[in-house]
């Protein structure tokens, strides 16, 4: 296995990643899994912490698979998988009560994780997206148009595994992306794991207390 926890995929991450502490990077983690690695590079770096908030449509009779990837947002974006949507049959219907019911998520996580909280400032900054691992690639595909929408002077991927059909795709999605792992084949992201335990909201919210946004940042 390639990681201990999160936090040695962060630290092998922030490593990778040292070149870009003297642009001044703003990192958005993927909560939950992606907080704890990107608490490492976000220390690494000296540079402040925020969230995206993201999450994968799963398929009616398979949730782990993804049909789609919602991100939250004045106007939330949503990122189909239309091969997905078509093979496992789901109506117009089934499609948008699956949208509500993540949304309804994101409004929780958003009033749990962020409440008053100061937001870094995404437009004219070097932005470092990070998460655990990538699947299929949709969700965070959907996190980083999302924060391309947000006008980033750069935008750069960093996670620890995905596999790398994945990668190839993403990596017209960024400016820079740096994957530590390409298993092949691949089975799962918690495979490159020796402890994936899932990391709890408490959890969340204790690494953003470490990592206050400064007014203006």
């Amino acid at each position: 296995m390639a990681f201990v926890n999160r936090s040695d995929g962060g630290r092998q991450l922030a490593e990778a990643l040292s070149r870009y502490k003297s642009r001044h990077p703003v990192v958005l983690a993927l909560p939950r899994g992606g907080a704890p690695v990107a608490a490492e590079i976000a220390a690494r770096l000296e540079a402040p912490l925020d969230l995206i908030l993201v999450r994968k449509i799963g398929a009616p009779m398979q949730p782990e698979l993804a049909m789609a990837a919602v991100v939250d947002g004045a106007a939330p974006i949503i990122v189909r998988n239309e091969d997905v949507i078509r093979y496992a049959g789901v109506t117009d219907a089934e499609f948008e009560a699956a949208c509500a019911r993540e949304l309804a998520e994101i409004d929780r996580r958003r009033a749990l994780y962020l409440g008053g909280r100061v937001r870094a400032r995404i437009e004219g900054n070097t932005v470092i997206v990070v998460d655990d691992g990538v699947a299929t690639g949709a969700t965070v595909k959907a996190a980083l148009r999302a924060v391309r929408m947000r006008k980033p002077k750069e935008l750069v991927l960093a996670t620890c595994v995905a596999p790398a059909e994945a990668v190839d795709d993403l990596r017209r999605e960024v400016d820079a992306l740096v994957c530590l792992e390409t298993p092949e084949p691949f089975l799962a992201v918690g495979a490159s794991f020796e402890d994936f335990r899932q990391t709890t909201d408490e959890e969340v919210i204790a690494i953003l207390a470490r990592f206050p946004v400064r007014a203006g940042t």
